[in-house]
């Protein structure tokens, strides 16, 4: 399954920080034989994946739709259709599907959201294979 993540507010805080347990996560997710992808409506952010040590989760990197989100995959240059999003701002998800996750405005060592993402993601997956 092709999983795109938002960056500012989903992988990382204000301050720049990562979200807790995206390491793990990441490595489970693509252990089960997914793929990951990053975008965000403020560009390309390979800096911010290099920077955290992500780079051998990620597939690609790309510019997220702020609007029209399907109609502007063409002209972005977004060439894979997500397959599960996930995101901070609920109207992503309503359009693209996946599983909203709870800002992460600062940093904080007790926030296991990305733990709920993963069971999210192995919940939609129960019906082809077993994570």
């Amino acid at each position: 399954m092709r999983i795109f993540f938002d960056v500012d507010f989903t992988l990382i805080a204000p301050d720049g920080s990562l979200r807790p347990l995206v390491h793990e996560v990441f490595q489970r997710i693509v252990n089960d034989g997914h793929e990951i992808y990053v975008w965000s409506g403020a560009g390309v952010r390979w800096e911010v994946i290099r920077r955290h040590g992500l780079r051998p989760y990620i597939k690609d990197c790309f510019v997220k739709p702020l609007s029209d989100y399907r109609d502007s995959f063409g002209y972005l240059g977004v060439d894979k259709e997500p397959e599960f999003c996930v995101d901070d701002y609920p109207e992503v998800i309503e359009a693209l599907g996946g599983t909203a996750i709870r800002p992460y405005l600062e940093p904080n060592p007790a926030d296991e959201e990305m733990l709920r993402v993963y069971d999210a993601i192995c919940a939609v997956m129960t019906t082809r294979v077993s994570c």
